[in-house]
C-alpha cells in the first residue's frame, strides 16, 4: 500500500492511520458503554434514587419481549434459580359446559351485546357514591377467568378504598405527569391529548370509590420453592384487564384507564408489592359524576377494523 513512498513521509502514514484507527475504536467503545436513556428524558438520575429504579425498568422492559421473538427456533432459557422439578402430571379432563345456541338468538346476543359496550365511555369525573364491595370482587372475578400462558394467571389486582392511600397515589402520580406533561411526552403526544381535554391533575383518584392498580407477574414460585416462569406474562395480564373494563362497564360503573408514564415503580413500593410484580394500567371505579361530560367521539367503522378473507 505505501511501496514507493521515503520513510518519513511512510511512517507519518502509519501514524496517521494508527492514531484514526484507535480514535474510531475509542468513539465505538464509548458509544457501547453509555446508558441508553428513553426519548423525551432528561437522562438525569434524581435526588431520590428513581435513576437506580428507571435503570432497573428498562432492563425489565427488555425482558418483556423475550416471548416475542423474531427467531422462533430459539429456546427460551432458563435461569439460574429456575427449576421445572419433577415432571407435572397431566390435568384430568372434564367434560365442556357450553350451551348451543340457535343462529337467530345468537345474532340477537351479539348484537345486544354490542350495543351495551358502544355505550362504553372513559371518564375522569366520578361520584363519591358507594359501591358495593361484593360488586367489584366479581369485576376482579371476571378478569380472573381471562387464559393465560401455560395458565400461569400472571396478575395481580390490588383494590384500593382507604382514602389516605389513595391521596398517597394521586400525589405520586401527578407528581410524575406533570413531568411527562412538561418534558417527556413531547410536543406531538400533548398536543394530540388536547382535543380531550387532560392534563397532569388527577382528582378523580380521591373521588373514585375504588382504585384498581394491574401488576403483571413476571414469574411465580414453583412448589419446590423455585422460580416458575410465567410465558407471555404482558400478554396475557393484557387480556385480563380487557376483560375486567368489561365487567367495570357491565356492572353499571365507569372507569378511565390510566398509565402514568414513570409512576409504576412508586406505585408497586407504596403498595407493597414485590420485584416480580410491575405495575402497568390504574382504574379508578365508580359511578359517573352527575355533571359527568365527555367528548363527541365517532368509533371507526367495521370496514376500518375487519378484514374478511
Amino acid at each position: 500500500m505505501l511501496e514507493g513512498v521515503d520513510g518519513d513521509t511512510g511512517f507519518a502514514i502509519r501514524l496517521a492511520l494508527t492514531l484514526l484507527a484507535g480514535a474510531i475504536g475509542l468513539f465505538l467503545y464509548t458509544r457501547q458503554r453509555q446508558p441508553t436513556q428513553s426519548s423525551g428524558g432528561d437522562g438525569k438520575k434524581s435526588r431520590d434514587g428513581r435513576g437506580k429504579r428507571r435503570g432497573k425498568q428498562a432492563a425489565d422492559k427488555d425482558s418483556d419481549e423475550s416471548d416475542f421473538s423474531d427467531e422462533p427456533d430459539r429456546p427460551l432459557q432458563d435461569s439460574d434459580d429456575e427449576d421445572p422439578g419433577a415432571a407435572l402430571e397431566r390435568l384430568p379432563r372434564v367434560k365442556l359446559e357450553h350451551e348451543i345456541i340457535e343462529s337467530d338468538e345468537m345474532c340477537r346476543r351479539a348484537r345486544q351485546f354490542y350495543e351495551n359496550m358502544n355505550r362504553r365511555r372513559t371518564v375522569r369525573t366520578f361520584s363519591r357514591r358507594p359501591v358495593p364491595l361484593e360488586v367489584i370482587e366479581n369485576i376482579v372475578r371476571v378478569g380472573g377467568t381471562a387464559p393465560s400462558g401455560a395458565h400461569t394467571e400472571p396478575w395481580t389486582y390490588v383494590v384500593v378504598s382507604d382514602p389516605d392511600l389513595k391521596a398517597q397515589i394521586r400525589q405520586v402520580v401527578e407528581r410524575e405527569e406533570e413531568v411527562n406533561y412538561d418534558r417527556r411526552m413531547g410536543t406531538v403526544w400533548v398536543k394530540d391529548l388536547t382535543v380531550l381535554g387532560t392534563d397532569f391533575s388527577k382528582p378523580y383518584l380521591e373521588d373514585a370509590p375504588y382504585l384498581i392498580v394491574a401488576f403483571e407477574q413476571t414469574s411465580g414460585i414453583r412448589a419446590n420453592g423455585k422460580k416458575k416462569h410465567h410465558y407471555y406474562s404482558r400478554l396475557s395480564a393484557s387480556i385480563s384487564t380487557g376483560m375486567l373494563l368489561t365487567a367495570i362497564h357491565n356492572a353499571g360503573l365507569v372507569t378511565v384507564t390510566s398509565t402514568p408514564l414513570n409512576a409504576y415503580a412508586a406505585l408497586r413500593d407504596l403498595l407493597d408489592r414485590p420485584d416480580t410484580e410491575k405495575a402497568f394500567l390504574l382504574l379508578p371505579i365508580g359511578y359517573p359524576a352527575e355533571d359527568t361530560t365527555v367528548p363527541d367521539l365517532v368509533r371507526k367503522p367495521l370496514s376500518d377494523i375487519m378484514v374478511l378473507k
